[in-house]
């Protein structure tokens, strides 16, 4: 679980396919793991529906939950007075 806690720190927002893609473990754990973190409030969690080249992928959608990254270095936008 603490994999899967840290690769959606690092990622941000993932698809829990995506999610047992990228750790290599079989999406049935993922999605056992998932829910046990979202039981926790370690996690926020919910379920999509996505249609892709006509191709409906349904799967749960996951972010970790209280977590703001950091702004990326570069020139920020400023607002006009």
């Amino acid at each position: 679980m603490q994999k899967i806690h840290q690769y959606l720190k690092d990622r941000g927002e993932q698809l829990d396919s995506e999610i047992a893609t990228a750790t290599r473990i079989p999406l049935e754990d993922v999605r056992l793991y998932l829910s046990e973190l979202s039981k926790r409030g370690d996690i926020i969690a919910c379920h999509t529906t996505r249609f892709i080249n006509g191709k409906k992928i349904e799967g749960m959608l996951c972010r970790v939950a209280g977590y703001t990254p950091s702004a990326s270095p570069g020139r920020k936008p400023k607002a006009k007075a």
